[in-house]
Formats: structure tokens, C-alpha cells, sequence
């Protein structure tokens, strides 16, 4: 309820400027910039979004149906109201029209005036400069490799480096103490223009608002409108000609200096990403490559206790007892109808297990326990960093607007207790009966995957029994291992598609709920997701981990389910069954993504200028410099968001603390996958992807508790992993209670079958610690009590640990604060007349009855300082333009 005062000057100096302003302040070019082709017929007006459509040549000719007579009359309306509220919203339009064929491509060209841009940005709490900051940034791997004098071979010049500004929330009462307010057309960056742009796009209406008619997001998704973009600034091919780097545009300076496969061993510019993709996609980038260095001395850990795996295949004694035995110890059956068979031909198998199963796993374990925790920690600090540099660093807590479809879609308004301006409402009672209707179809959802976990299990049973009665010997001598494998990867091919099933339910799921801001949003929707796809990735690994083989009976009394025997490790235990299963899962999983992301890109961008190419040809030329930009863009694929890339990193990082005493090299292969992430996702973005707009964010959201709550699943999982599936305790146990070898150590852990077992004379033996009545000895006891005592013992250890760390690293440096606390005081300095006036007419301000008004009734005015555009109220439920 404050008034206007764009009229006014303030005459007080309230804060001293800096003196460094910078001319290029809001482009994205720096030195000689190329020729700038995103503009209007005018060569003045910037482009600042496309909106595309396709239509026949021909729109008078009737089409084949009655009904698609009426969808493409009612499009064509909805298109024409829209597009006429937009022009009375202050936006500039230019109609561009590509005859292809019997089909024409419609461009509207959209530009924002400098009032719509003034008012926009006061209402959607843009950021804008202060004063210059002078300190130079660096990361922890170059202070490191600068203490130790070791040359850098990571770091690389990349030209026309963004300057950090200290900023506050833009004021236009204020614009003379923002740098760059002289020239009016680069004052906003190109993100903050597209922001904007997306903002009244969003939040516009084409049809009634009580049946959700409104934003461009829903006319896309119902083909009124076939693309909604901003443009690329340039090609991001480098120039024919020789060219000073300097003259580049950030698009070319983005591919040469981070998208190219040369650049794997070189820092990602995270500031000029930033600059370009905005802070959202800047900090994804930032934890990839953060996440990726941190792999590193994992990696080389794994791979050297992976050598000490091989050594000890060469020397250990109980695998030396395996392969020399001959004939003498015949094992019972590993199924009904299997045979009995010789312990000594599983000699390779048992020696290969060494490699995941030796003395190093608990030290792994312990190692990765610590180091998920310690990652996370550094990360949070980095986070701290990279955000205020960003200005996001009080972004979520204060500056977040609700999402625009939620205020064009919200029934209601409410008063904001803290600024006192109306904003739409949601009834959160409503909100919680829809998210609990959501939360029940996601355990049907996991009740499908268990169902589908129980029939693989089956199936590797029944696989079993089927090629056992087969005349093949190598197939009968290989039954249980092929089962396992084919079994590892059918269950892959089913998470794989049930995955594509749930993410596009949770999408509609989450948009019913109707929640306020988009990192709510977001994170309801990651929630729902990743909830799904832990327990569809993960359900088979842990069965393996800590079920399978477990409640089988002995000889002469299986357990069955189904009239089926419980399924048994394999002969040479379940911790190498893990390895496979945790390989084929994780690496196959690697790869598919990574085939699905270098070669459906280009297939799909190839099929999109296929179809394009008629145009092209019509203007009689293929050059890339004749193509108009929206063109070219047009051409290029809808940029699908993170979420993906998160959840593979996130599944992944899974992978490798969850079950990593069951796979040492687990983190060398992320380590190897990541670095070929990095570049196919920068390809992606920079070559293949239409640009996104700019999103703002804090940091990676609720992403960052899920990655804390795994690591805290992995510090329990490895404890059980090590003391009930790993050999490693009964080995400690054997050598504490005889002269400390390992000799008769195979001996120790076979039984007996019980006399009735067989038909003969012939004893068989099996895994287990029975007498040969089936009781457990007092061998089972006391190494049970030994696992559970290790479990907590490792557990308070590692838990004791962790919480120093964490006590230890600050969350924030300390040098953060201090530019934080003076950002705030420039900020007040500079806004403080404003302030006081607010809080002037605040206090004024009567206080109602009910903070909660019915939309559409009449509220108190935006609580903002600069004047509208000169926009007439539009009827929330009316089609028909005004």
C-alpha cells in the first residue's frame, strides 16, 4: 500500500559508489563484440523470447474432421487472446512466417520496454549491482597445489571473466545508485530479460482461470504453442577468421574453453556458466565438478585395495585349501533337483571373491564413511560460497517469488505478515488431503516394485531348475551363476522402465498439490521420485545383501515359498553375487545413460532439421549466417531440466557408500563416468539444447538432505554388510581361537547333512554352523554375538567421527560472513529512505479483519515503488479479449 515515487528524487547521498563502474555491465560480450542478429526488423529492439507455432498453408481450407475443425478454431482463439493480452501487458510483438511445404512455422518475437522491465524487476525482486568486488576467487585444488609450488595444469584464462558485484534488490526510485543505469539497454543482463519475460508469460491467462487456463507452460504442453524460448546469443561455432578471444560470445567462449572433450582436465568456468544458464544450472555444474574431485582419492584407494585383492587370491590359505582339495569334500545340492558337486570346482570363483572380500573392505568402509561426510561438509561450505557470490545466498528465505502458475491458479489471497502485500493463498488443509493422496499412490507404486523384485527371484529359481535338466554339462555346471546374471539384468530392464512410468505420474502428482514456490515444488517432487527409484534401484541389492541365503533351512528341511525352495547364495557366497549384481545395475545403467545421452541427441536434432530443411532450402542457401536465429534455435531440443542428471549422480553416489564393501572399484568407475558426464552435459546445454531460462537457486535443495541421509544408510549398511555377508569376522573369530592361521578354516565352516539326507552312505556338506542333527553350535552363537557387537561398535565409531567433522568444518567461511554483513549494510545504506517510508505507511495502514480474500474481490495494490505499464485489468474467467 505504498505509493509511487517515481517522480521524486532523492537529493541525499546515501551511500558512497564505487568508482570502477563497468561499461559492459549486463552484456554478454566483451572486447569487439560480433554482430548482434537477435533483434526486431528494426535492428534496435532485442529479442527477448519466441513463441512458435505451426499451421497449414492454407488456414481457410476445411480439414479432414469435424473435430479437429473445433480444436484448431479453439486454438486459434486461445492463441489470439493470448497473444492480445500480452501486447496489452506492454510487450512488444513481431510476426515472423517460414513457408515449409503445406505447413507454415509462426514466430512472434517478444520484447519488454524499459517500463515493463522497471516493473517487473521490482516485482519480481531482481538483483542489481552496487559496487564492484575486487577479491579475487579461487578454489581449494589450486590454493592446495599453490602451497605445495606444483604447477597448476588445471587452470585455464578464459576471456571476459564476469565481474561480482556487491547488489541489492532492484528500486527504480533508486536507479541512479545502481551501476550501469546510464544506458537503459544493457542495464538488465540477458538472463534477468528472460526472466522477466518468462514471468509475464507464466502468469498470463488465455482462457478462465477456474479451469486452469493460463501460461504459456500449459499451452505448450496442449500444442497451441509448439516452442517457448529465449535465444542463444550467437553460434557457438568459433569464427572462419583468426579472432581475438576477447571478441567472442559467451556461447562460443562456453564450448572452446568448457563443452569440448580437450577440456576434461581443465576447471569449469563456473562464472561464465552461471552468467549464461543462470544460478541454478551454475550450481548443478559446480557439484558435479565438486563431486568429481572428490572421487578421486576414493577411487585410488579402491584401486589399490582391489590389487591387495589380487594379491591375496595368489596367497591366501583358505583359497589354497579350495582349489587343492580334489575330490574329497562333496557338497550337497544348491536346489531340489540339482547334484551334488565338488567344493574344489568353485576354486576360481572363491578366488575371484577376494577381490571384494578381503581384510581392506572394513577399512574401505570405514575410509567412505568418513569421506561421504567430509564431502559433505566441504560442499556446504563451497555452496556457502558460490551462493553469495551469486547472490543467492538469502534467496529461499526472503526473496523467492511464488511460482506464476501457482499465482494465476491459487483461489485465494493473504496478507504477507512480513511485508504486509496480498499474494496468492492456497489452503494448506487442502494441500495436505492431495499430498497424502499422492503419498498412497506412491507405496502402490513401491508395492509394484517388490512385486516385481519377488519375481525375479522366482525366475532365477526357475531358471535354475530348467537348465539343470538340461543334457549340457557346462550349462548345468553354470545354472546358478547364468540365472543370476540374466536375473541382474532383466531386473535392470525393469527398473529402467518402470522408472520413465513414475517420474511422469509424480509429475502430475506434484503440479495437483499446488505448492507455493518453486523449491517446493522441486523438492515435493524429487521427494516423490526419488523415494521410488531407491527402493526400485536399490530393493535387489539389498535382498542379495542381507536376505538371500538366509532362511533356506538345512538339508533334509529347506524352507520353500511357492512350493519353490528358497533361493541359496551361489557356491561361492553372496558378497560376489553383490559385486555382479551392483555392477550390472550401476555400470549398465552408466552406459545406457550415457549412449542415450551423446547419441539420441543428435538423432533427435537431426530428424527436427530434417523437417526444417525445406524452409531452408526455399531461401536458397544452407548457411548458418542466412538462417534467422529463432530459426536456428527452433531446430534444437527443449532443455528437459536437472532432475535427471541429479538423480543418476545421486543413485550413484548411492552405489558407492551403500554397498561399498561389496565393490571396491565401485567409485573408480563413477570417477571414469563422471568425467565423461561433464562434458556430454555441457555439450548438451551449450550445442544441443535450446537455452533455458535463468532459474535462481540457493543451492542444490533438498537434493543435499538426501545425499546426508544416504550417507548415513551407508555407514549401517556396511556394518551389516561386513559383519553378516562378509567372511571377514568368521576369519578374525577362526584365527583368534586356534594358533592365529588360517588353516582348516574351509573345514571349520562347512557342516555335515544330516544321515537321513541321503540315500548312501555318502556325507555332503553345506555352508553353516550345525550339528548333524541341524542345530546351531556354539560357534553360531558366539560369532552372532560378535556381528551385532560390531555392528554398534562400528557404528558409534563412525557416527563419533562424523559429528567432529562436522563440528570441526564451519558451514560458512568466515570471510563469507564478513562480505554477507557488508552487502547487507550497503544494501540498507542505499535503500534505507525507501525503507522508512514502507514502514511509515505500514504502520498507517488499518489492519483487517480477515488477512484471507477471495481472488477476484478488490486488495490493497502491489507493494512496489515503480509504476505499472499502462495495462488495463484483465476479467479472470472471460475468454474474450478485453
Amino acid at each position: 500500500m505504498t505509493k509511487t515515487k517515481s517522480e521524486l528524487e532523492d537529493s541525499t547521498t546515501l551511500i558512497t559508489l564505487s568508482e570502477l563502474h563497468d561499461p559492459n555491465y549486463g552484456t554478454m560480450d566483451g572486447g569487439f563484440p560480433q554482430k548482434d542478429r537477435n533483434m526486431f526488423s528494426d535492428g534496435v529492439t532485442r529479442i527477448d523470447f519466441v513463441l512458435v507455432w505451426d499451421e497449414p498453408v492454407n488456414a481457410l481450407k476445411p480439414v479432414e474432421t469435424e473435430d479437429e475443425s473445433s480444436t484448431q478454431a479453439t486454438h486459434r482463439t486461445w492463441r489470439t487472446e493470448y497473444l492480445s493480452r500480452l501486447q496489452k501487458a506492454g510487450l512488444h510483438q513481431e510476426t515472423k512466417e517460414i513457408v515449409q511445404g503445406k505447413t507454415k512455422t509462426m514466430y512472434v518475437l517478444l520484447s519488454a520496454p524499459w517500463s515493463v522491465l522497471c516493473y517487473y524487476a521490482e516485482e519480481i525482486g531482481l538483483r542489481v549491482p552496487l559496487q564492484v568486488e575486487t577479491t579475487q576467487e579461487t578454489n581449494w585444488s589450486e590454493d592446495v597445489l599453490q602451497n605445495l609450488h606444483i604447477k597448476n595444469i588445471l587452470a585455464q584464462q578464459v576471456p571476459n571473466p564476469p565481474p561480482d558485484y556487491y547488489t541489492c534488490q532492484f528500486r527504480t526510485n533508486k536507479l541512479k545508485r545502481f551501476l550501469g543505469h546510464e544506458n537503459k539497454d544493457t542495464f538488465f543482463k540477458t538472463t534477468q530479460r528472460h526472466q522477466i519475460l518468462y514471468e509475464i508469460l507464466s502468469r498470463t491467462p488465455y482462457g478462465a482461470l477456474k479451469r486452469g487456463e493460463v501460461g504459456i507452460a500449459r499451452l505448450v504442453s496442449e500444442n497451441i504453442f509448439t516452442a517457448a524460448y529465449p535465444l542463444h546469443e550467437g553460434p557457438y561455432q568459433m569464427p572462419r577468421a583468426p579472432a581475438d578471444p576477447e571478441s567472442l560470445n559467451m556461447r562460443q567462449i562456453l564450448y572452446q574453453y568448457w563443452a569440448r572433450w580437450a577440456c576434461w582436465k581443465k576447471y569449469q568456468p563456473l562464472d561464465h556458466i552461471r552468467e549464461y544458464f543462470g544460478e541454478k544450472v551454475a550450481l548443478y555444474f559446480a557439484w558435479l565438478g565438486f563431486y568429481t574431485g572428490w572421487l578421486l582419492p576414493a577411487a585410488v584407494v579402491g584401486f589399490l585395495l582391489s590389487l591387495f585383492g589380487i594379491w591375496l587370491m595368489v596367497t591366501d590359505v583358505p583359497a589354497h585349501e579350495v582349489c587343492s582339495n580334489g575330490n574329497n569334500i562333496v557338497m550337497c545340492p544348491l536346489c531340489d533337483i540339482c547334484s551334488f558337486w565338488n567344493l574344489s570346482s568353485i576354486c576360481y570363483t572363491y578366488r575371484a571373491g577376494l577381490l571384494f572380500d578381503n581384510g581392506g573392505t572394513v577399512f574401505f568402509s570405514i575410509f567412505m564413511s568418513l569421506w561421504a561426510v567430509t564431502f559433505l561438509e566441504y560442499w556446504k561450505r563451497t555452496c556457502a560460497v558460490l551462493s553469495h557470490r551469486w547472490d543467492c545466498s538469502e534467496f529461499e528465505e526472503s526473496e523467492e517469488r511464488p511460482r506464476p502458475e501457482f499465482t494465476a491458479m491459487a483461489p485465494t489471497t493473504i496478507r504477507n505478515p512480513v511485508t504486509g502485500a496480498e499474494e496468492p493463498h492456497f489452503p494448506e488443509t487442502s494441500r495436505c488431503r492431495r499430498i497424502v493422496t499422492g503419498n498412497m499412490v506412491i507405496i502402490i507404486m513401491v508395492a509394484v516394485v517388490l512385486i516385481f523384485l519377488l519375481a525375479i527371484i522366482l525366475y532365477r529359481s526357475i531358471l535354475s531348475i530348467i537348465i539343470s535338466k538340461s543334457r549340457n554339462a557346462f550349462f548345468i555346471f553354470s545354472a546358478g551363476r547364468i540365472a543370476s546374471l540374466t536375473g541382474s539384468v532383466l531386473n535392470l530392464v525393469v527398473i529402467l522402465l518402470l522408472s520413465k512410468v513414475y517420474t511422469y505420474l509424480a509429475h502430475i502428482l506434484t503440479r495437483w498439490e499446488m505448492h507455493r514456490t518453486q523449491t517446493k515444488y522441486e523438492d515435493a517432487f524429487i521427494l516423490k521420485v526419488f523415494i521410488f527409484q531407491f527402493v526400485n534401484f536399490y530393493s535387489s541389492p539389498v535382498y542379495i545383501a542381507f536376505f538371500k541365503g538366509r532362511f533356506v533351512g538345512y538339508p533334509g528341511n529347506y524352507n520353500k515359498l511357492f512350493g519353490v525352495r528358497n533361493e541359496d547364495c551361489g557356491a561361492s557366497g553372496c558378497l560376489i553375487e553383490l559385486a555382479q549384481e551392483l555392477l550390472v545395475i550401476m555400470v549398465g545403467k552408466q552406459i545406457i545413460n550415457n549412449v542415450q545421452e551423446f547419441i539420441l541427441p543428435k538423432i533427435k536434432t537431426w530428424w527436427h532439421k530434417r523437417k526444417l530443411q525445406p524452409a531452408h532450402r526455399e531461401k536458397g542457401a544452407n548457411d548458418q549466417d542466412i538462417v534467422s536465429p529463432w530459426e536456428r534455435d527452433y531446430e534444437l531440443l527443449v532443455c528437459e531440466g536437472l532432475f535427471d542428471e541429479y538423480l543418476e549422480m545421486v543413485l550413484q553416489f548411492g552405489f558407492i557408500t551403500i554397498f561399498v564393501a561389496a565393490c571396491p572399484l565401485a567409485p573408480f568407475f563413477a570417477l571414469v563416468n563422471n568425467w565423461v558426464e561433464v562434458r556430454l552435459d555441457a555439450q548438451k546445454f551449450v550445442c544441443e539444447y535450446r537455452r533455458p531460462v535463468a532459474e535462481r537457486a540457493q543451492d542444490i535443495g533438498i537434493w543435499f538432505t538426501i545425499l546426508e541421509v544416504i550417507t548415513y544408510l551407508a555407514v549401517i549398511s556396511n556394518a551389516f554388510l561386513i559383519a553378516f555377508t562378509s567372511d571377514f569376522l568368521p576369519r578374525l573369530y577362526y584365527r583368534y581361537t586356534t594358533e592365529g592361521s588360517l588353516k582348516g578354516y574351509i573345514d571349520f565352516t562347512l557342516s555335515v547333512a544330516p544321515n537321513n539326507f541321503t540315500q548312501s552312505d555318502m556325507q555332503c556338506r553345506y555352508r553353516g554352523f550345525r550339528d548333524e542333527k541341524g542345530h546351531h553350535t556354539p560357534e553360531y552363537y558366539n560369532l552372532l554375538a560378535i556381528r551385532l557387537g560390531f555392528v554398534i561398535i562400528f557404528e558409534h565409531v563412525v557416527f563419533l567421527i562424523s559429528r567432529m567433522i562436522d563440528w570441526m568444518v564451519p558451514d560458512i567461511p568466515e570471510e563469507v560472513q564478513i562480505k554477507i554483513k557488508r552487502e547487507h549494510y550497503m544494501a540498507k545504506q542505499a535503500l534505507a529512505e525507501n525503507q522508512s517510508l514502507e514502514e511509515a505507511l505500514l504502520e498507517e495502514s488499518p489492519s483487517p479483519t480477515s488477512d484471507l480474500r477471495y481472488r477476484g474481490r478488490s486488495a490493497s495494490p502491489r507493494n512496489t515503488d515503480s509504476p505499472p505499464p499502462s495495462l488495463t485489468p484483465v476479467p479472470e474467467d472471460k475468454a474474450e479479449p478485453v
